[in-house]
């Protein structure tokens, strides 16, 4: 390959990296499941523009503070997968009636973390990364637990990446911190979790 070659190759990554989109992500999660299923019920599962936002946000809050674009595509990319993998099982009435329980418990403590989320925004002062971190951890292992008969142990590994990722305390604790860089986000990120959770979406 010549050099203009490797410069323009080189630059189109680039530009990739740089339009980074959780909405594209989701669509291509979507395409890749879709062409090894036939049911038409499935064509449904998309990202909608309020978690499109939410997800967009997180990208850069991880971005921030890993210092590491990859990692930061990788950690939203999983998580992705993972909430389009649940979106088919749960379309294609997949889970027993126990699993489904064990659904509506998950919902509930996801509720319950986003409500805290922005509690702690919205209340100066009131900020504990260890009960935000314990809730996260809750809800990765329910969720393991609801997919350990249907997912494989690459996607068990994917929650795992997603959740612990993001309940760690030091994270949360930049996130949390006032101004500059992360409050605007933390600021979106709030404003998005509110919108669905008035929606009766979260």
């Amino acid at each position: 390959m010549s050099r203009g070659s490797q410069r323009a190759t080189a630059r189109d990554a680039v530009t990739t990296m740089e339009t980074f989109s959780s909405r594209n992500l989701a669509l291509q999660a979507e395409k890749k499941i879709l062409s090894h299923m036939a049911s038409k019920s499935v064509a449904n599962v998309f990202l909608d523009d309020t978690s499109s936002e939410i997800l967009d946000e997180l990208y850069r809050v991880s971005k921030l503070h890993t210092q590491n674009r990859a990692e930061a595509q990788k950690v939203i990319k999983n998580l992705i997968k993972v909430a389009v993998k649940i979106s088919v099982l749960y379309r294609n009435h997949r889970f027993s009636a126990g699993e489904l329980g064990l659904a509506e418990e998950f919902k509930h403590k996801l509720h319950q973390g986003a409500m805290t989320a922005v509690s702690f925004y919205e209340v100066e002062f009131t900020f504990e990364p260890g009960v935000l971190t314990q809730l996260l951890q809750d809800c990765r292992d329910m969720l393991l637990q609801l997919v350990e008969k249907h997912l494989t142990a690459k996607s068990h590994s994917r929650i795992r990446h997603v959740f612990d990722h993001f309940a760690n305390e030091d994270l949360l604790s930049h996130l949390y911190s006032p101004g500059e860089p992360y409050r605007p986000h933390l600021q979106k990120i709030c404003q998005g979790l509110n919108k669905l959770i008035e929606e009766g979406k979260l």
